[in-house]
């Protein structure tokens, strides 16, 4: 007899407890200068890299300004809260530094084919995460992992048979701030060696729009919007072709191994990825908006008592209907971008409904043999993730977050219009 699983409710969601070991996050390390200017960023990169080039001018020091300066108008963030930000910008930096090393050793990464990728992209919240985790028990597909997208090159070579240090950095972060916030394991959980999102790679071109989960931004979002981001996904191909080199593709040579890759970010880069990776596969999932609010600004509401000293549930709520209706104002522009024969659309509940259906139609659209060996491997994945397997959270996007949701629905009509979601609650 299957269980129901733990209803999870959060009660001080405007008001959470802070405990010392919350208070000592918020505060932040006390040896990380804060304020930091762009340029201050990029010395503290080069001084922990021992490397000076950055690669190719792509306007990436521009976006890392727009950033820093966003970030000095967010006056509701903790101290820990702003450097966790400054800290990303300098990881990144430090990582261009190293890819940009790497490839002027051996610029034969450049030959290095990103042959027919597969992008899943889709609302936050709306399984996509689930999906890519799936598809990716299939070894004929390259995934990333979340230690390997925050350090996509090591800063020394990791000798045969050590642990690499960057799993180990990678999930004493991530451990520490789920036991701040143990709720996040039932919404989002982050685990080093778990599949992650290739946005991470976009933030080594500072063009992620990542860093508004982080912060409120509304200068760096306006800005991300109104310039093209198709230079951004130039980059990131150039850093699967570091990823693949190192996993030991051949220049030149189509390998076996086809990247599989998902972000939301991508449902309003469609064009942009179109561009760069014109042999790609395209899936773009579907959800009620509405149902997409109900979750992530549960989850962000959440984890902000991490890095804000005021929680404002309901103006979270207005910042991200606003977000997430220019995202689908993007996605419905640009849908065109692709044909029937490289894309195809999955409805939220068509694929809950038939999970095993929908994989056997990705995989006739990318041109993959379904073999009973790899399904036995996907299925053997839906057995060991249930749903809901931290327990089921309860929203309350309404009360908590003081959303009219009719009105919110009208807002969206232009998407229910345009592809066939179900309107869930």
């Amino acid at each position: 007899m299957t269980r129901s699983p733990p209803i999870i409710r959060i009660d001080d969601m405007a008001d959470p407890v802070v405990t010392p070991a919350l208070a000592a996050w918020r505060e932040g390390p006390a040896d990380f200068p804060c304020p930091l200017t762009a340029e201050q960023a990029l010395a503290r990169a080069m001084a922990e890299t021992g490397l000076a080039d950055f690669g190719p001018e792509t306007g990436f020091r521009e976006r890392l300004a727009v950033i820093f300066a966003a970030l000095q108008e967010d006056d509701g963030l903790t101290r820990g809260g702003r450097i966790f930000v400054l800290q990303q910008a300098v990881r990144a930096m430090a990582n261009r530094l190293r890819i940009e090393d790497l490839v002027r050793r051996h610029p034969e990464i450049l030959d290095v084919p990103i042959d027919r990728p597969i992008f899943i992209a889709g609302l936050p919240r709306s399984g996509t995460t689930h999906l890519v985790n799936w598809l990716s028990r299939d070894d004929r597909l390259n995934a990333l992992t979340l230690w390997e997208s925050e350090e996509p090159v090591p800063a020394a070579p990791v000798p045969k048979g050590v642990s690499d240090p960057r799993i180990a950095r990678s999930a004493a972060y991530w451990g520490a701030f789920g036991a701040l916030v143990p709720h996040m394991a039932a919404m989002h959980e982050m685990a080093a060696n778990e599949i992650h999102e290739d946005n991470e790679l976009l933030f080594m071109d500072m063009n992620c729009y990542s860093w508004e989960f982080s912060a409120r931004l509304p200068r760096w979002t306006s800005h991300y919007l109104a310039h093209d981001r198709t230079v951004s996904y130039a980059y990131e191909k150039k850093v699967l072709q570091v990823l693949a080199w190192q996993r030991g593709a051949a220049p030149g040579q189509p390998g076996r191994r086809r990247w599989l890759l998902k972000s939301p970010q991508h449902m309003e880069n469609l064009a942009a990825i179109k561009a760069v990776f014109p042999d790609a596969t395209m899936v773009v999932t579907h959800r009620d908006p509405i149902d997409v609010l109900r979750s992530l600004t549960t989850m962000l509401g959440y984890s902000d008592r991490t890095r804000r000293s005021v929680i404002d549930p309901p103006a979270l709520a207005r910042l991200w209907a606003d977000r997430i209706e220019k995202l689908l104002r993007e996605c419905v522009a640009q849908r065109a971008a692709w044909s029937p024969e490289q894309s195809l659309d999955v409805p939220f509940h068509d694929y809950m409904a038939d999970q095993e259906g929908m994989a056997r139609r990705i995989y006739a659209l990318a041109g993959l043999d379904l073999l009973p060996e790899i399904e036995a491997r996907l299925l053997g994945y839906l057995a060991e993730n249930p749903r809901h397997a931290h327990g089921k959270v309860a929203y309350d996007l309404e009360g908590v977050f003081g959303v009219d949701v009719p009105a919110l629905r009208r807002r969206f009509a232009f998407y229910y219009d345009r592809f066939p979601v179900k309107q869930e609650n």
